[in-house]
């Protein structure tokens, strides 16, 4: 036994362990109470610093601790001079090097050191780009190291140009880089800005213009330069296929252009005395200096969403006066003024007619596919033949499946419709715990094509049955809408968004799941309702019928709501106007 190193057992070590953590626990809150205690009275000396400096070293993520230490360094701003004051902020960059050495994603550690910077004296931006190369080389998704990079380039004023080639530089490297990509789609739009649209005809011009900012920039990026996104982004997934980050920044390249602000409809009714006004994205026309002028005289309205969960919404309606447009005889001009975007929509309101509007289609203001120039529309055929090809090879690739949906989407709508649905069917198979999404966009892009279907033939009725819809959308592109069949779908409900059909007459929507119908709310003008087979369960579940006056036919049967004790009884007394009740 004699000259063998004594070995300590498990349990030795693991009170000798336990010893030392406490010791290490005793003297941390020894010094986090001494620096709440300064703090509590208002002491800003060295003492305090070296304290906070201690007990950050090893828990760089203690919020209240960097709060106090700026307390300390700006009274230091204020007792010792410029040059001095440059040595102690350098000092605490060099500290906080260490810290982010400890936990390199310290959101405490980055703020400082964003307001350490943001006080220098003299700042070595050069110096902190180099620390974010180092950080970023460690790990290219570290988010809180690209946030202070974009700082220190705003403050620098690193040109745009050598930011993007840095992107490139790291994508070179590793495709897989997210945060590369995103950022990078941030510098495009900067460097290779889209053309200005032309103005509106109704746009007013304002009264002053603002200089172009990032923040108000259209983040759309000039064709030539989006042509030559599509092969670097084309390199990087061929390379690796189910690498999501290039698809995604791919998404955002055929990404459609942001929609002008703009009065899309004005619809005037004679026989409501009401006026409905549809916007270009959902707004509150309570805040945003709506004025309705008739016949040269501005009127008090008074504006009100077409749901009361809405405060933004789509559409605003108003009623006028009555008596102000019901006489038939009579001719009125109508202006719906926007004050906040200098816009207008005029309309007019002829003799011997009940309703008028005036709208662009949704053809008209490219709402679901833009028009591409040849070269466009070649480069982007070309993008769709080359991931037809790589879906030969990953029959199973989700992230390919949808591009080519996309793609389509972007090059013809309608002519690829039935290849899109095929698509889909794949997407839903190989990807099933997404299948509800794939279902949702699905209807999405059914229900564009068939609003481009109904304009091109110019009717009032949409016809979309038959489809296995699980999701309504664009119902503000439906305002018009006289009849519309939903039947034969997967609809769980009818959204309050459906309010928005202000001239819907006849509602069919037989053979659904439907349980809710809270969107079908205050239509003056519908007269029936077809929901025969679905799920709709007690008495309570129709209760916003009540709200359509002019309602008239209404079919349950097959609903579970029949079989409810005295039925008729209390359905007449719910809905006193409908004379022609199917149970």
């Amino acid at each position: 036994m004699h000259g063998r190193v004594k070995i300590k057992s498990t349990a030795q070590q693991e009170e000798e362990k336990r010893k030392e953590r406490e010791k290490k626990l005793k003297i941390y809150i020894a010094a986090r109470d001494a620096c709440f205690s300064k703090r509590k009275e208002g002491i800003w000396d060295e003492e305090a610093l070296h304290l906070t400096q201690q007990l950050l070293s090893s828990n760089p993520d203690f919020a209240t601790l960097w709060n106090y230490r700026r307390e300390i360094l700006m009274h230091q701003e204020t007792v010792k001079d410029e040059k001095e004051v440059q040595k102690i902020y350098e000092a605490e960059l060099s500290f906080l090097e260490s810290c982010l050495k400890v936990n390199p994603k310290s959101y405490g550690s980055w703020h400082h050191r964003s307001w350490v910077a943001a006080r220098l004296p003299q700042p070595n931006w050069a110096q902190e780009l180099t620390l974010c190369d180092r950080c970023l080389s460690m790990d290219d998704r570290n988010f809180h190291c690209w946030d202070y990079r974009r700082m220190v380039v705003k403050m620098s004023g690193v040109p745009v140009d050598r930011e993007l080639e840095f992107t490139h530089r790291l994508i070179g490297s590793n495709f897989s880089n997210y945060s590369s990509w995103h950022y990078r789609s941030t510098l495009l739009p900067l460097l290779h800005p889209e053309s200005p649209e032309p103005p509106s005809p109704c746009r007013e011009p304002p009264q002053s213009s603002a200089p172009p900012s990032p923040q108000t920039h259209s983040h759309r990026v000039c064709e030539e330069q989006l042509l030559k996104e599509y092969e670097l982004v084309q390199n990087a997934f061929f390379t690796d296929p189910n690498d999501q980050s290039a698809w995604f920044y791919y998404r955002w390249l055929l990404g459609r252009a942001e929609r002008e602000e703009m009065i899309s409809c004005v619809y005037v009714s004679r026989d409501e005395e009401r006026v409905a006004v549809a916007f270009s994205r959902p707004v509150n026309a309570q805040s945003v200096g709506l004025l309705l002028v008739l016949d040269g005289q501005p009127q008090r309205v008074e504006w009100r969403s077409v749901h009361p969960r809405f405060k933004h919404s789509p559409v605003w309606i108003c009623d006028l006066p009555p008596g102000t447009i019901s006489d038939i005889t009579n001719e009125h001009n109508l202006t719906v003024h926007w004050s906040e975007k200098h816009t207008h929509r005029d309309c007019a309101l002829y003799t011997g007619r009940t309703e008028s509007w005036c709208r662009d289609s949704a053809t008209d203001q490219e709402l679901f596919r833009c028009e591409l120039s040849v070269e466009k529309t070649s480069v982007l055929q070309s993008e769709l033949q080359s991931c037809n090809q790589l879906q030969e090879m990953e029959p199973l690739n989700k992230w390919c499946l949808l591009t080519i949906i996309l793609l389509m989407r972007a090059l013809d709508p309608l002519g690829y419709e039935k290849e899109t649905l095929a698509h889909f069917q794949t997407l839903k198979e190989v990807d099933s715990m997404r299948s509800a999404y794939y279902s949702d966009l699905c209807s999405k892009f059914m229900i564009e094509n068939t609003i481009l279907k109904m304009e091109y033939a110019e009717v009032r009725v949409f016809s979309i049955s038959d489809k296995n819809l699980t999701t309504l959308c664009h119902l503000d592109q439906l305002l018009l809408i006289t009849h519309i069949n939903l039947s034969r779908n997967q609809l769980q409900r009818i959204p309050p968004q459906f309010a928005m059909l202000q001239c819907l007459e006849v509602l069919e929507a037989d053979n659904n799941q439907i349980e809710k119908l809270e969107g079908v709310f205050q239509l003056p003008k519908l007269e029936e309702i077809l929901l025969k087979n679905n799920k709709i369960c007690t008495v309570a579940d129709l209760q916003p019928l009540a709200s359509c006056r002019k309602l008239r036919c209404l079919d349950l049967r097959g609903n579970p709501v029949t079989q409810t004790a005295n039925i008729e009884a209390e359905l007449a007394e719910l809905l006193p106007s409908v004379t022609d009740l199917l149970l």
